[in-house]
C-alpha cells in the first residue's frame, strides 16, 4: 500500500498486470500440441520385423577352424589307438617259433600287412607335420582340409589292416578257405558300419530335416 501511494504522489503510471490464462497458453500452442500420433490402419502396433533364426553355431571363422581341427585330432588318435594294437601284433609276429611255418601266400599277405600299417602310420603323423610348418602362417583353413583328406585315408587304411589281419589268422589256424570267407565276411561288416552307416544317417536326416540335413552345404 505504502508502495501504491509513494507512486501516485510521484506521478509514476501504474501499469496494469496482465496474467495469462490457460486458455491463452493453450491458443498459443500448436494444434498437434499433446495429440497422440495416429495409430496404422486397424489399429495395429507397429512392429519390427523380426530376425530369422541364425542355423548353425555362432562363432567366427577362426573359432569354427580350431573346432574343426580340434575334432579331426580326436579322430586321428582314435584311428592311431587301431593302427597300434594291429600295427604291434604284426611286429611281433616274426620273433615267435612258428613263423617258419607260414607258407609264401601267408608270408606276402603279412608283408602287406605290415606294409599297410606302415603307410597308415605315416599319414596319421602326417598332420602333425603339416601342422608345424604352417604354424602361425594364417593358414588354418587349408590345414582342417588337408587333415580331413588324410584321415579319410588313413581310416581307408586301418579298414585294409583289419581285413588283411584277420585274412592272415584264419589262413593260418583254419586253412585258405576259411580265410577268404573270413575276409569276405569283414568286408561286407565294414561297407555295412563304416560306409552303408553314414550314409543312412544323413538320408535320415534329409527326410527329417534334422540339423544341416536340409540338403544346403554349410560350413562345418
Amino acid at each position: 500500500m505504502f508502495v501504491l501511494t509513494h507512486c501516485f504522489l510521484l506521478g509514476y503510471p501504474m501499469r496494469p498486470r496482465h496474467k495469462r490464462s490457460r486458455n491463452a497458453d493453450s491458443s498459443d500452442r500448436s494444434p498437434e500440441y499433446g495429440r497422440r500420433p495416429p495409430e496404422p490402419h486397424g489399429g495395429a502396433q507397429m512392429v519390427e520385423p523380426e530376425q530369422a533364426p541364425r542355423i548353425g553355431r555362432n562363432e567366427s571363422t577362426e573359432e569354427r577352424m580350431d573346432r574343426n581341427w580340434m575334432e579331426l585330432i580326436q579322430e586321428l588318435r582314435v584311428l592311431q589307438t587301431g593302427v597300434q594294437i594291429l600295427g604291434g601284433f604284426l611286429l611281433t609276429l616274426p620273433f615267435q617259433e612258428r613263423f617258419e611255418l607260414l607258407d609264401d601266400w601267408q608270408r606276402s599277405l603279412y608283408l602287406v600287412n605290415v606294409m599297410v600299417a606302415a603307410l597308415t602310420t605315416v599319414l596319421i603323423v602326417l598332420p602333425v607335420s603339416v601342422h608345424r610348418r604352417l604354424f602361425r602362417r594364417g593358414l588354418k583353413a587349408t590345414l582342417v582340409s588337408s587333415a580331413d583328406v588324410v584321415t579319410k585315408w588313413a581310416l581307408a587304411g586301418v579298414a585294409l589292416l583289419i581285413v588283411g589281419s584277420a585274412t592272415l589268422v584264419f589262413d593260418f589256424t583254419a586253412g585258405r578257405t576259411a580265410g577268404l570267407v573270413a575276409a569276405g565276411f569283414i568286408i561286407l561288416v565294414l561297407l555295412l558300419l563304416v560306409v552303408g552307416t553314414p550314409l543312412w544317417l544323413h538320408r535320415r536326416a534329409i527326410r527329417n530335416g534334422d540339423g544341416y540335413g536340409n540338403g544346403i552345404a554349410r560350413e562345418e
